[in-house]
């Protein structure tokens, strides 16, 4: 049976972008793709990660490996298994390289245990999957363990880790010990931002490239304002009984150009459903402690509904639909339990809702559409690797009110493209902060405006792919001494710092072999 699962990705136009960003960068996106495609024949870029579905390395790889093998570039998918003591220990280390201590359980000798024999098959079978010529990008903790079964094929490996702090503190640096020894076998690693980048990891195999959304996806593309309101009502989160005004369906269109309708409905927590008339506060994120939805709930009772008649609506995914964090469920059950507490006055204008995630690009026109009812957009994350919810929201041109963290001040520009929260554990600042774009329509549209433009500029595809086809450039030019060096000194440290560890030996003399003689290929 196999170890690994290969997700389909369906080829996409790069040249649809000419309809999106300025003629230059336009050009210069599709040369490089152009010359990438001729470059890079006859290999393939595997990427992989933990989940199909749901969080944001998911709606980042569909997009990019689409237009990459619309390029003409083989570009592959594969989604590793785990058991749920193997979720346990990664959500503790994205929890740690947050910075935040999580469940409160420390990293120990059993965690690398449990770890590493939850990867070993999967690591046996890219030994199967992957040729020496090939290039394997792997995303966040849950694969960092297999570096050095990427480096026994003789493949390019990058190392791609989405989270991080600006501020490292000791639950970070333990992090960090945790998967050192595996970061060894890495060609190259990338961060969303130049503070993530670990201690002690080479400046010259460092770089920092930003993520991206995509525009013409079920989650951005253009809504008409008929089909908001079918896609919202079809998912219970609008009243249904009474028509469009235009006759629309629950209609959206697939990423392949096919239609779609929505059809499932949301788990639903709530005393009436969302009026049509009413300013709507939203936020969507995973059932996550770090984005910090029983604050959001605070700061709205206590900042926002005495001085407004907005309603505010918290929408994650179904927790079953999301397989690598195992804590989603029990957030879900705490903001459920938290709005059971509030004052029935404002319990009746807080709305929950667990969005199906069976279809995701059904689960996507949802968003999409609930971000477009959005009068307000908030993303109160405590800490925030990038934040592609923030970027989503921008693009269809709603204010936002973000925390100043991690990738979240990247996006948003205070005062000129959204609003940042300087204390993210501030209630009342962020209550000001909703109340006073609610209060303000004529501020809250310059802000949406400006957000829509920033993101065109800064946060779609071309600029992101491109930045990952030069890197992949580099590697394949890179000399075989520097490849070699690599290995070797991925070998003395493990001698000196993992001793006990069941996974590196077994690779490491393979993998020295491999790297050496497969050199005269890149």
């Amino acid at each position: 049976m196999s170890q690994i699962q290969l997700v389909p990705v369906p080829a996409l136009d790069p040249h649809r972008f000419a309809a999106v960003v300025d003629a230059e960068a336009y050009t210069e996106f599709i040369a490089l793709t152009e010359r990438a495609a001729g470059r890079l024949r006859g290999r393939v870029i595997w990427n992989l990660n933990s989940t199909a579905s749901g969080g944001g390395v998911a709606e980042l790889l569909g997009p990019l490996l689409g237009y990459s093998r619309g390029s003409g570039v083989d570009a592959r998918w594969g989604v590793i298994p785990g058991t749920p003591a193997f979720f346990a220990v990664t959500k503790r280390l994205h929890n740690h390289l947050h910075g935040v201590d999580g469940d409160g359980i420390g990293l120990g000798a059993t965690d690398r245990a449990v770890y590493e024999s939850a990867l070993a098959d999967s690591g046996a079978e890219l030994g199967r999957l992957v040729g020496p010529r090939d290039i394997v990008i792997l995303h966040d903790p849950q694969t960092a363990g297999l570096l050095p079964a990427v480096q026994a094929t003789g493949a390019a490996a990058i190392w791609r880790c989405h989270v991080g702090t600006d501020r490292p503190n000791q639950l970070a640096r333990d992090a960090w010990d945790f998967l050192a020894p595996y970061l060894e076998f890495a060609d190259a690693f990338v961060f969303s931002r130049a503070a993530y980048a670990f201690a002690g990891l080479s400046p010259e195999r460092v770089t920092v490239i930003q993520p991206s959304i995509d525009v013409f996806s079920p989650k951005n593309a253009e809504l008409g304002a008929g089909q908001v309101r079918a896609i919202l009502a079809r998912a219970g989160l609008a009243p249904s009984g009474r028509p469009s005004g235009r006759g629309e369906d629950a209609l959206f269109t697939h990423a392949d150009g096919t239609p779609g309708r929505v059809d499932r409905m949301a788990q639903r927590t709530e005393m009436d459903v969302l009026g049509d008339d009413v300013p709507a506060v939203v936020q969507v994120s995973r059932w996550d402690r770090l984005k910090d939805p029983l604050g959001v709930i605070s700061a709205f009772a206590d900042h926002v509904a005495g001085c407004s008649d907005a309603h505010l609506v918290l929408a994650g995914p179904a927790t079953v639909g999301v397989s690598d964090d195992p804590e989603g469920a029990e957030v879900y059950d705490d903001v459920r339990a938290a709005w059971h507490e509030l004052p029935v006055d404002v319990r009746r204008r807080v709305h929950l809702a667990a969005l199906p995630m069976d279809d995701v690009q059904e689960n996507a026109a949802i968003v999409n559409a609930l971000q477009r009812r959005a009068t307000v957009i908030v993303q109160k994350s405590l800490a925030e690797g990038f934040g592609l919810t923030v970027a989503e929201a921008m693009w269809k041109g709603r204010p936002v009110v973000g925390s100043r963290v991690g990738g979240i001040q990247d996006q948003i520009e205070d005062g000129r493209s959204g609003v940042l929260i300087d204390d993210p554990a501030d209630l009342a600042a962020a209550g000001r902060a909703i109340a006073g774009l609610l209060g303000d329509p004529e501020r809250a549209r310059r802000l949406g405006e400006a957000a829509h433009e920033r993101v065109r500029e800064r946060f779609l595809a071309p600029p992101h792919l491109g930045a990952y086809l030069q890197l992949i450039e580099s590697l394949l030019a890179g000399s075989a001494q520097a490849r070699s060096a690599i290995v070797l000194r991925s070998m003395a440290r493990k001698a000196d710092t993992t001793a006990g560890s069941k996974c590196l030996p077994d690779w490491a003399e393979t993998s020295a072999t491999a790297a050496a003689g497969s050199q005269a290929d890149l």
